[in-house]
C-alpha cells in the first residue's frame, strides 16, 4: 500500500539546519523545564499509599477529596479507576507509623460520608528506598540501551551513522521527559516502560532509513550526499507514514478507553512516535550528514587477496 507516489525526492535534507536548530531549542527548553519544574515523580518512585476503593453508586470524586482534605489527608490523589464506582486514591509517603494506619483511616473516614459502605479492594505501599531504587534501575535501563544502540549501529553501518541515531534518541527521551515536567503529568512505572518502548520504537525506524542510506549510496553513484539520503528518506516515507499513523492510532484508544491509569503511557507514546517520526527523519540523517558521512563509508569494503593467491587469468 503506497500513500505517497514521488516521481522525484523531496528536499528533506534543506532544512537539516533548521531542524537542527529547532531541536536545540527544544532539547534545551526540557532541559529549563526540568531544572525548573522538576519532574512529577509517582508513588513508584517517591514512595507513598495505593488504595482502591469500591462505592455501591457513582463516585463524586469532590466530595471525596472533601472528606480526605478533612481527615488529614490533602495531599491525596483521588481519580476513577474504571468504572464510576470504582476510585484509586493514592497518598505520598507519611510517616511508618501513620503509613501502616493509612488504608483503615481513608476508609473509616469515606464511610462516615457514604449511605452505603466503601468497600477496599485494595491496599499497596512502596517505601521511600524501594522507590528510589526503582529511580536509579530505570535511568540505568535507559543508558544501557542507548550504550547498546551506539554499538549495535556502530559494527552494522558507521560511527557517524550511529552518533547520529543515539542522538535521535536522546532527543525523543528528553522531550517527552520535557512534555511531563512542563504539563506535571505524573510519572511513574507506565510512563518509564513507555519511553523504553518508544527507544525501541524509534530505533527500528533509524535503522530502516538508514539501510536504504547505505543501498542508496551503493546504487547512485552520480548524486550528491543531500541527494542519496533525500532519496532514501522519500523511498522509506510511506512505510513510516503508515507504521506511525496506526501505531497512533491504537494509542489513541488507549488514552480515551483505557483508563486513567493508562493515561500516561498512552500520552508519552503517542507524543514519543510524533518526535520520533520526525527525528528519523532530520535529527538522525541530518547529524550524519553533518559529521561528514560519504559514499565511500558506506561501500563494501575491498575482497582481502590471500596471500600467494595468484589473480592472473589462467591459461
Amino acid at each position: 500500500m503506497r500513500i505517497f507516489n514521488f516521481s522525484q525526492p523531496l528536499n528533506f535534507m534543506r532544512l537539516k539546519w533548521a531542524a537542527v536548530g529547532l531541536s536545540t531549542l527544544l532539547v534545551l527548553g526540557s532541559f529549563a523545564s526540568i531544572a525548573i519544574k522538576g519532574i512529577n515523580w509517582g508513588l513508584d518512585f517517591t514512595g507513598g499509599t495505593v488504595i482502591e476503593v469500591g462505592f455501591a453508586t457513582p463516585a463524586d470524586l469532590t466530595a471525596v477529596r472533601q472528606t480526605l482534605t478533612d481527615a488529614g489527608y490533602g495531599d491525596a490523589v483521588v481519580q476513577l479507576f474504571g468504572t464510576s464506582r470504582d476510585v484509586l486514591i493514592r497518598i505520598p509517603l507519611r510517616t511508618d507509623v501513620e503509613q501502616a494506619a493509612v488504608g483503615d483511616s481513608v476508609i473509616s473516614a469515606l464511610n462516615t460520608q457514604q449511605s452505603e459502605p466503601v468497600t477496599m479492594r485494595r491496599v499497596e505501599f512502596v517505601g521511600p528506598s524501594v522507590g528510589q531504587e526503582l529511580k536509579e534501575d530505570g535511568g540505568l535501563a535507559m543508558l544501557i540501551a542507548l550504550i547498546g544502540i551506539l554499538l549495535y549501529v556502530t559494527m552494522r553501518f558507521e560511527w557517524r551513522l550511529s552518533v547520529g541515531a543515539v542522538a535521535s534518541l536522546a532527543h525523543d527521551v528528553i522531550l517527552t521527559m520535557g512534555l511531563f515536567s512542563l504539563l506535571q503529568l505524573e510519572f511513574d512505572l507506565t510512563v518509564l516502560a513507555a519511553i523504553l518502548a518508544l527507544i525501541g520504537y524509534s530505533i527500528n525506524d533509524t535503522i530502516v532509513v538508514f539501510d536504504r542510506i547505505r543501498e542508496s549510496f551503493r546504487k547512485l553513484r552520480a548524486t550528491s550526499v543531500d541527494e542519496t539520503i533525500n532519496d532514501a528518506i522519500t523511498s522509506t516515507l510511506n512505510r513510516t507514514v503508515i507504521t506511525s499513523a496506526t501505531t497512533m492510532m491504537v494509542l489513541v484508544v488507549l488514552f480515551y478507553m483505557g483508563g486513567a491509569l493508562i493515561h500516561g503511557f498512552a500520552t508519552a507514546l503517542l507524543f514519543g512516535i510524533a518526535i520520533g517520526t520526525y527525528s528519523s527523519i532530520y535529527v538522525a540523517s541530518a547529524i550524519a550528514e553533518i559529521l561528514g558521512i560519504s559514499r565511500e563509508d558506506m561501500l563494501p569494503p575491498p575482497p582481502v587477496e590471500k596471500e600467494g593467491e595468484n589473480t592472473d587469468a589462467i591459461m
